[in-house]
């Protein structure tokens, strides 16, 4: 087996219920719930604020290189989320807006590229999410080496194939499957938590006492006068 120069065409996918449970939560809701990790580095920016929602199709390219990338798009499902470890590098854009209108034409549910991409005013009208850590004019290379649908990083964050992807105009969230179930949940009590805060304060009846209790606890000292230096 050639290590860094390989493809896997089988993917474990969550049951679709698993994914759906997960539609029209915040992205910082999940995030929230899961301790606040397996957030994707804030400089992967949304390029056009598309709510994103889907499976994990996980690339590994090398620096500037999309031959790989442009295999995985004839791979992928619809409902699949393509993921590009592009190492973090911009100097060479992976994609612009052809090969993004292909992935939409295919019901791609959206695309992450930890690098740059280029047509960046064409990427904004489309439908599909994108989302990408720089924009830059020069074009990739199509000679490989890279990997498919293995472990990789995004962001700082470890993707495994199958995970689940949320995402919104505040970034990305990975959300492993296994424990997707209960993470749902808990986000759509948080969720439902935030409405009520929200009401509380349209109502203006907001119970903030907590934090004089909070500050009492760790120590803090409250001084009844003015700062004398």
């Amino acid at each position: 087996m050639c290590v860094g120069f390989r493809i896997f065409t089988k993917i474990n996918r969550p049951e679709k219920e698993l994914i759906e449970a997960f539609k029209g939560l915040p992205a910082a809701n999940v995030a929230d719930v899961m301790s606040r990790f397996f957030c994707v580095n804030s400089a992967i920016k949304s390029f056009n604020n598309k709510p994103l929602l889907g499976t994990a199709f996980t690339v590994r390219a090398r620096i500037g290189d999309n031959l790989l990338l442009h295999k995985a798009i004839a791979m992928a499902q619809p409902g699949d989320v393509i993921i590009v470890d592009g190492d973090g590098d911009i100097s060479n854009a992976f994609c612009g807006d052809i090969m993004m209108t292909e992935c939409q034409s295919l019901g791609i549910a959206g695309v992450i590229i930890d690098g740059a991409v280029r047509d960046k005013a064409d990427l904004e009208k489309l439908d599909m999410p994108v989302y990408a850590r720089g924009v830059m004019p020069k074009g990739p290379f199509k000679d490989g080496p890279g990997e498919i649908n293995v472990p990789i990083s995004c962001g700082g964050v470890v993707v495994n194939p199958g995970d689940i992807v949320i995402g919104d105009a505040d970034g990305v969230v990975i959300v492993p499957p296994k424990q997707a179930k209960e993470i749902a949940a808990k986000a759509w009590k948080k969720h439902e938590t935030e409405a009520a805060s929200l009401e509380q304060i349209a109502n203006g009846r907001r119970d903030k006492s907590w934090v004089d209790k909070a500050l009492e606890a760790k120590g803090c000292e409250i001084i009844d006068d003015y700062y004398r230096a």
